[in-house]
């Protein structure tokens, strides 16, 4: 993705391509008429972007325009598409005295006035590999393209596909194409999607909004741009993953073609902004910091790649191609997701999770569901046991007595009129007395909320389960390191320019552990905890832990503000749990900076809940 100023430059020359077309808006095919697309394989995309890396490594570094990198991939891209049955073009131009090119790839068939185009830039900048800027682009749309000739797609619509050349100097190997296409082919193109850094390795997930619903900007696409925008975020929610809009600013390659109106529309997980604390709350990953870090930078390697936000995005391509270009037989199609997706139970003992369904293609259909354990023992029931895809159903996990303790795998299988679908529940079940019946290092998610009510007053420095990075105002400590490994319970996890920048500010911030099955018999609540702060702190700043359960709750740990500057020390706190026994309950962690502006920190790791 080319800088902020290079786009201004761009769009300031590319008046000339503001020429009206016959271009008709993209029509969506019927659900009649659409096969649902494969699993992309994330395994091949990274091997894509292996050979991209080394590519690299043996040309000085780099992929960049002008350079000897450049062509080694174009060259591979083009022999993976040959290979593949494509008709394809090394489409040539000269920009900075140096010769750089475009590969464009056909797929047989379809019809040729109905052409959809997908694309992604090829190129790096001169700084270093550009594996994600835009390898990551490059490798998932060429897996696409070859899902398409080996499952021997037809779609309704023609499939062409470009990696295009000089894209970072300003979109020019994308402007030389659209400038000079005939008028009559440009309005054959009924759609364009641009796929530029989809694997950030602090991904947000963001899809170009097309019908200008967010309201800023440069306004809305072309007519169909909207129709694009839909069908992509249909598939991330799908698959339950939130999406935010972002604007037409003309830092990627869909520029010369919404100039020459033709719709468009691809998704982004972001460059050099920060990530802000809501979006860290929708997606995970640390507020605060950069989507991509190495941006335009020589550590954009292939070690800088998130393969959860690479995986879906992949599959997010093949699904907009297979959606959009029509062809083949229905796929009635829905997503099945559990909430929450783990919990922990003793023997003779139940757990409840809500399955979920969500039509994702065509129509509704009947489903059954049952599960299965690895390792046996546990047995679930569903209320009710047949849905329609849409609907949603009650999974009652029962935990036998005898039941030994451990980690269990329920497998929970939707099966569908059309196709099945499954997800996995993850059971902790405890033992005997002495056993532990939770145990969070913070390591790994386990379904830990921020604001679960909704209620929380603080404007900066949110808890959130993140890896802090240790801060200081002056020789005060303000916030650690983990307890254990590298992740807990923290306020602004980040560190900042200065030690004021990410720390608890404006009210109160809460965080709540996932729902946590209590045995019968003598249980203990074990924690670390810290709270630092200034002398300008006041007793009404505070750090709290909280056990809620269904009836009522208990304050485990007040500690309070003071005028007094308190150092960052790791401190130990136990408490009885025993009157919970049989009870299912949470734990609720809460600080606030609710006095004068005060410097603020807190944080919590290595939660324990064992019985004796």
């Amino acid at each position: 993705m080319k800088s902020r100023l290079i786009a201004a430059i761009a769009a300031a020359g590319a008046v000339a391509l503001a020429v009206p077309t016959a271009n008709s808006a993209l029509a969506t095919p019927s659900a009649t008429s659409v096969q649902a697309a494969p699993d992309i394989s994330l395994t091949n995309v990274k091997a894509h972007l292996t050979q991209l890396q080394t590519i690299a490594n043996n040309n000085g570094g780099n992929r960049a325009h002008g350079r000897p990198g450049f062509k080694a991939s174009a060259d591979y891209v083009k022999a993976k598409l040959d290979a593949a049955g494509y008709t394809t073009a090394l489409q040539q131009f000269t920009y900075n005295g140096a010769t750089g090119w475009n590969v464009i790839a056909d797929w047989p068939g379809g019809d040729p006035n109905q052409i959809l185009m997908t694309g992604a830039h090829l190129d790096s900048v001169s700084a270093g590999p550009g594996i994600n800027d835009n390898g990551s682009g490059t490798a998932a749309v060429l897996e696409t393209a070859l899902a398409v000739a080996r499952e021997n797609y037809k779609p309704e619509k023609h499939l062409r596909f470009a990696w295009w050349g000089a894209e970072e100097l300003g979109l020019i190997g994308s402007n030389y194409y659209v400038q000079n296409l005939p008028s009559t082919e440009r309005s054959k193109v009924k759609g364009y999607l641009n796929f530029d850094m989809v694997g950030s390795p602090n991904p947000g997930y963001f899809v170009y909004d097309g019908d200008n619903s967010d309201g800023t900007g440069s306004g809305p696409g072309p007519a169909g741009s909207a129709e694009i925008e839909k069908v992509i975020e249909g598939y991330f929610a799908g698959i339950n993953v939130p999406t935010r809009g972002t604007d037409f600013d003309g830092r990627s390659d869909y520029g010369p073609f919404i100039r020459a109106g033709i719709p468009a529309g691809g998704t982004f997980t972001g460059a050099e902004g920060r990530m802000t604390t809501a979006q860290q709350q929708l997606w995970g990953g640390t507020a605060g910091v950069a989507f991509d870090r190495c941006y335009h930078q020589s550590c954009d390697t292939s070690s800088n790649i998130n393969d959860t936000a690479l995986d879906r995005n992949s599959d997010a391509i093949a699904h907009s191609v297979w959606t959009l270009a029509g062809g083949g037989t229905q796929q009635n199609d829905y997503s099945l997701s559990l909430d929450p997706a783990s919990g922990s139970a003793q023997a003779g003992q139940s757990v409840t999770s809500s399955v979920k369904t969500q039509i994702t293609s065509g129509s509704a259909q009947s489903v059954s569901l049952s599960a299965t354990s690895t390792p046996s023992g546990p047995t679930a029931s569903f209320s009710p046991s047949t849905i329609q895809s849409g609907g949603s159903s009650t999974m009652t996990v029962n935990v036998p007595s005898g039941t030994a303790a451990g980690t269990y795998t329920i497998k929970v299988t939707g099966d569908g009129a059309s196709v099945d679908r499954t997800a996995n529940y993850t059971l902790t079940v405890g033992g005997t007395p002495g056993d532990v019946v939770f145990d969070d290092g913070l390591e790994t998610d386990k379904g830990w909320q921020a604001n679960p009510s909704g209620t929380d007053t603080a404007t900066n420095g949110a808890f959130q389960r993140g890896a802090p990075q240790r801060t200081t105002y002056g020789t005060t400590v303000t916030q650690l390191a983990a307890a254990g490994g590298t992740t807990d319970l923290v306020t602004g996890a980040s560190a900042g320019a200065s030690a004021g920048d990410y720390d608890l500010d404006g009210g109160v911030s809460t965080i709540q552990s996932p729902e946590i099955a209590l045995p019968s018999g003598t249980l203990s609540l074990s924690f670390q905890y810290y709270l630092a702060h200034l002398n300008n702190a006041t007793s009404a700043d505070y750090l709290r832990v909280r056990v809620v359960g269904p009836n009522g709750s208990s304050v485990v740990l007040n500690q309070a503000g003071a005028a007094t500057t308190r150092t960052a020390s790791w401190q130990s706190a136990t408490y009885d749990l025993t009157p919970y026994a049989g009870q299912s309950v949470r734990i609720v962690v809460d600080a606030a900076d609710a006095g004068t502006a005060s410097l603020i920190e807190a944080a919590v790791d290595n939660v324990k809940i064992t019985k004796s």
